[in-house]
């Protein structure tokens, strides 16, 4: 996966906004970030909750690694984008997006 095509998945989330952190393309839902794409841009990051991680982790541990430290154990999750694929990386960004998205953006876009 190339990243324009991570950017492009994660800005088709309703009410994402693209922004900026620590230099890092960052997405944002309700002001909370949710995923980032790292400045080689060859990874990226999607803050997932913890029992969503450590399936993950274990089914696609050639894709998915925990960051370091406590961000790690709160469910951000380093993406390898040369081995993510798009069903796999959609479906991670969606679990990502409503983890953080506020409430009232849940009930305007839940189908």
């Amino acid at each position: 996966m190339k990243p324009d095509q991570f950017r492009k998945l994660a800005l088709e989330l309703p009410e994402t906004e693209e922004g900026a952190h620590h230099g890092q393309a960052d997405f944002r839902v309700g002001g909370k970030i949710f995923a980032t794409l790292g400045p080689a841009d060859t990874r990226a990051m999607v803050r997932l909750p913890p029992d969503i991680q450590t399936e993950l982790l274990a089914s696609h541990p050639e894709v998915y690694a925990p960051s370091s430290g406590a961000w790690g154990r709160q469910g951000c999750t380093e993406v390898d984008l040369g081995a993510a694929r798009m069903p796999m990386m959609r479906a991670a960004l969606k679990v990502a997006w409503r983890a953080r998205a506020p409430k009232r953006t849940l009930k305007r876009h839940d189908s």
